[in-house]
């Protein structure tokens, strides 16, 4: 698939801060991004038609990108600690419609049965409930996931943080990975764009030392050739406003 002429995907003013009020607030860390490239049309039966896969020089990606949340709340209630902090790990690719470059989300995996039903109901995604562990030790991070529902889908990996990279240039393939500031889902034949605002990822370099997943797999997607490109960021802050349909 041919490159998407830049004029008409707008990577810089998503950025800005959405006007009115925020419905959610949530804390992001310990997030390591994992992206391959892909051929786009084995994505393309995945998403809705509507939906323009978004490429960098001409190619697709696919990401599974592990991490945990906190201070999880609507953002006019304080949070509630057994309520508001749990694991995630989702896998995505990147679309644009109407020149505005967005999030699609193939699955997303929660160890919280409360949220995974939350954000089918509210926000119409593919969430799925999983047992999921991390652990850090120094500059060492340990997660694993396990979905307990159908269809299967397994991930552990051990990753190192590395040094700091500081935030992405906006040409730069690490600002199309990482800088995303709103998200599509679709339910029948209506698609809703949901906007996110937070501060430009501080990203890190991270090493992979031990990896095993069948996130990916799980969607009928064979499994990606080569090494991951990964990025680590440590903490961000994000506010969420009300899907708009579009």
């Amino acid at each position: 698939m041919s490159k998407h002429p830049a004029d008409k995907v707008d990577r810089l003013s998503i950025r800005e801060r959405p006007k009115g009020f925020p419905i959610m607030h949530q804390n992001w860390g310990k997030l390591l991004f994992m992206h391959w490239r892909i051929d786009a049309e084995l994505l393309r039966p995945l998403i809705p038609e509507r939906l323009k896969i978004d490429t960098f020089d001409g190619e697709a990606w696919i990401g599974v990108i592990p991490f945990t949340m906190w201070n999880v709340r609507p953002s006019f209630t304080p949070p509630v600690p057994w309520l508001s902090e749990f694991d995630e790990i989702n896998v995505r690719t990147y679309v644009h419609y109407d020149g505005v470059p967005g999030v699609w989300f193939f699955s997303l995996d929660a160890n919280s049965a409360v949220a995974v039903l939350g954000a089918r109901t509210v926000f119409n995604l593919p969430y799925f409930n999983a047992r999921i562990e991390l652990e850090q030790e120094g500059d060492r991070v340990d997660y694993s996931s396990k979905r307990t529902e159908e269809p299967p889908a397994e991930f552990k990996a051990r990753w190192k943080i590395g040094s700091k990279l500081g935030q992405s240039d906006p040409e730069s393939l690490d600002f199309f990975l990482t800088e995303r500031y709103c998200l599509y889902a679709a339910k029948s034949e209506r698609l809703h764009r949901l906007r996110i605002h937070h501060r430009p990822w501080v990203l890190f370099e991270a090493e992979v030392e031990s990896y095993s997943s069948t996130m990916i797999e799980s969607h009928g997607l064979p499994t990606p050739e080569g090494e991951p490109l990964v990025h680590y960021a440590e903490e961000i802050e994000v506010d969420f406003w009300s899907p708009e349909e579009v």
